[in-house]
Formats: C-alpha cells, structure tokens, sequence
C-alpha cells in the first residue's frame, strides 16, 4: 500500500507502516553526528532545528566538491574556469526558475537569504512622479524579514483574524479600501507552521489592482510553488533552509518593478555606464547583483531544488505529517504543555513540519538548554523573529520550535517528547545558569572541535532567531 493513501493517525498507530513513511526521505549531512552530553557519553544529535538552518544535502554536497575546483570570476572573465563558473551560475537562474514555475520572462535575481530579497524589492515599488504610487499591505505574523523593510515605505498593517477565513475577509476589506500597490504574505508560518492560502490571497489582491509577494522561505522546503499557476507576482526563499550551504537567497518575478527599481547594490557588475558623477544602470538581474555574486551559494541552492523536484510529492508529505501527528499527539501528552497555532479553523493538512509549544512553569530557554545538554536534541526557542505574533499568543518572552525535514526520523519526534516528559517527571539533571543571555550548563566540561573555540553562552546571543 502507498503512504499517500493512509492517513497520518494510521501512520502513527500502525507499526507495520512506520518504517516507509517516516525513514528520512534524502540524505543529509550531520546525519549521525554525535552530540556529547552533560551528564558523559555521546547521543546521535537528533536535529529539530531545520526551520532555521536546514542541513545540507549529500547529493548537494558532493555536486559543491565536484564544481569546486571550477570556482572562479564570473561574466567578465575569459579563462576556461571562469566560463565554467559563469555557465554555472546562469544555469542556476534557469533551474531555480523551472523549480518554481516561473514565468518565461520573469527575472530571478540571487542575493543573501529571504531578508536580502524582500529588502530589494522594498526598493522596486512603483512610484509616480517620484512618491510612491501605493501602500505595502502586510499582516501581524509576519517574520521580520516581512514586516521590517515595509516600515521604510507607504504601508498598512493589519492583525489577523482569529480564524483563517476571518484574515483572508480583513485582507478582502483592506484591499477594497484601495491605495495597495502590494500584499505581502508569509506562505507557511515559520513560528507555527500554518499555511495560508496563497493562490486565493493572489487572485484577491489582483482583483483590487495590487500584486503579491509570498515570502517562501518556510514553504519551499515543504511544498512545490507554482507562481505561474498560482498566478504569484514574486517570490522569495532561501537557500540555508532549503537544504543548501552558504549564504544564498532569490527572488524570483515580474521584471517590469524590478527593472525599474533602485539596484539593491552599487557596484561593478550593475552598471551599462559609470561616471565620476552619474551613472547608467543596467537592468535585469545585473542592476542587482552588483560585486562578485555567490557563485557556490546559487549553484548549489540550484541543485537542491532539482532534489527536491524529485521528490514523489505523496510520500513526502506523508512522511512529514506522520513526525507531525506524533510529536504534538505526544506533546499533548504533557501536562501544562500547550502547542500553538494561529488560526483555530487551520487544518492539520495545512501545516509544514514546524510545532510551537510552551511548558507552563519553565522558561523556554532553560527548556532547550536541558533538551540539549541532557538528551542530544537541538531545537529553537525565543521569539523566532515575529515579536508581534508572539506577543499575540500571549507568549511575549518566547516560546519553542520543533521543526524538520527530509533528514528526518520519527525517532527524532520521540526523544523529544521523552525529553519533555523526563523534565516534567524528574526536573533537571544538572545546574544552569545564565550566560551572555542565554541558559547554559554550570561547569560545562564538554570538549568542543578545536576549531570551535566558543563553547555554548561565550560568544553573546542576539535577542531572536534568524531564520
């Protein structure tokens, strides 16, 4: 029988279809490293921390290793690596394009990461007669990569409802108002894992003469896009969590608001005609890629998403909502445990693997701390980049976030809600305290590689997440 004919409550209760529904779907790198623990002895690290940086892919890997050598200059260079490396690098365009469903003649511009792309386009509004000719529209979930580089232009906030079909009517309402040039949506939460309808969001905002842009960066690695069909004016995502290395973003989408908009960065590469004092910009991705690109970040984000183009889509997301329903079915377990959502009417099929919880009676930093030091498991706490959405939960000092992905094991799932019954039952294992801002193990006497001098709370702490 194929897993994407059984339901993931009979995933989970049927031991006879555990093992191909929820072995990891790809390999990845880190896969069986092992974590030393607190108490001695080592754990293989069970990763539950793929919504901030996922690991890489083996397949990735080996093809970053293969092209290498070939590592050189780009567009200008007339040496054998250096046209190597340019065809490479515009190939990636292509590939990434094809994985998202562009449209022929959309642009695909490569930058840092998700908050490099929406900054960028934050500098592509269109403007008349120099003052802009709308208002970003954006709701309160947003991570800050969505909400931050609209604060500098004309915009318009708006708090989600408590139900899903309760936003998408307010979204209806605010757009009907007029003077939106741009709706600005998150496609999957990276705080709890919701999906929002994007498709529905895109016909409603161009029926009311706006455009969209989906903030992908959850979504991509958990879902196929297609901004053709779904008819999505930009898209954004990482590659860091689309199971890729480096430092590598995207922005992919209609040419006409990029071409004209102020190039992201000034610089070689981004000009037709310099001038002691004026210049002459070139248009296409050129106008924003000025400096050396990320030639390996693009190329081998590229190659993820051939992976995952791969991937049989049935099985995938079964595999992913069979983790899912265990870990918050276990969760739930817990008294005083309480998993999060945003929306009360969200369908448990609208969700990517990402699970939002909080221990009543324990701060969610010491929480991960123990998790860590005691039993292996990396996971995320704080406030995950979207203090307005937390402060909405009612959890304005933050909360914690398992997620995961194609590298992972329901085992992984399990451990956690062991871990979390094993605090309730028998407390801490060991004495923490507060570094630089962060819980850690007193008297850490862990051996870290050389090349890792900072052991956990030596080196400061920012005061969120930044995926």
């Amino acid at each position: 029988m194929s897993t994407a004919t059984i339901s993931p409550t009979e995933l989970r209760h049927n031991d006879a279809l555990l093992s191909p529904a929820v072995r990891p779907l790809a390999a990845v790198t880190g896969a069986e490293l092992q974590a030393p623990l607190i108490q001695g002895g080592h754990v293989r690290y069970a990763n539950l921390d793929y919504g901030a940086s996922a690991p890489a892919l083996t397949v990735v890997s080996a093809y970053l290793n293969e092209i290498l050598p070939f590592y050189a200059s780009v567009h200008r260079g007339a040496g054998y690596a250096s046209q190597i490396s340019t065809s490479v690098y515009e190939n990636s365009r292509n590939i990434v394009r094809e994985f998202v469903g562009g449209r022929a003649d959309d642009s695909v511009i490569f930058t840092r990461n998700t908050t490099d792309s929406l900054n960028l386009l934050a500098g592509c509004l269109p403007a008349v007669d120099g003052k802009p000719a709308g208002e970003v529209l954006y709701l309160d979930i947003e991570h800050h990569a969505n909400l931050l580089p609209w604060q500098n232009v004309p915009h318009r906030s708006i708090v989600a409802a408590p139900t899903l079909a309760g936003t998408i009517a307010n979204i209806r309402e605010a757009l009907a108002q007029g003077g939106i040039s741009l709706l600005a949506v998150t496609g999957a939460s990276n705080v709890t894992g919701e999906i929002l309808p994007v498709k529905e969001l895109a016909a409603l905002a161009h029926e009311f003469g706006a455009r969209i842009v989906v903030d992908a960066a959850q979504l991509a690695p958990h879902r196929r896009v297609d901004i053709a069909a779904a008819d999505i004016d930009y898209l954004v995502f990482s590659g860091h969590k689309l199971y890729a290395p480096f430092g590598a973003g995207v922005v992919v989408g209609r040419s006409d608001w990029l071409d004209a908009g102020i190039p992201h960065l000034a610089g070689g590469g981004a000009v037709r005609e310099a001038r002691l004092d004026s210049v002459s910009w070139a248009t296409g991705p050129a106008r924003h890629e000025g400096g050396s690109p990320n030639v390996l970040g693009a190329a081998t984000l590229a190659r993820a998403t051939q992976v995952i183009a791969e991937l049989d889509q049935d099985e995938w997301h079964a595999h992913e909502a069979a983790i899912r329903t265990h870990l918050v079915e276990g969760l739930k377990e817990v008294d005083g445990l309480t998993v999060h959502q945003i929306f009360s009417d969200t369908d448990p099929a609208d969700t990517i693997g990402v699970v939002n919880f909080s221990l009543e009676g324990y701060d969610a930093g010491l929480v991960a701390a123990y998790l860590a030091a005691e039993h292996g498991i990396g996971l995320r706490d704080g406030r995950f980049c979207a203090h307005p959405l937390l402060k909405r939960l009612g959890l304005p000092s933050g909360s914690l976030r398992a997620s995961f992905g194609l590298g992972s094991r329901l085992e992984d799932a399990t451990r956690l809600i062991a871990g979390i019954k094993a605090l309730k039952s028998d407390g801490l294992g060991w004495d923490y305290v507060v570094d630089a801002g962060r819980w850690v193990p007193a008297n850490d006497h862990r051996s870290y590689p050389h090349w890792a001098p900072n052991t956990p709370g030596t080196a400061g702490a920012a005061p969120c997440s930044t995926d």
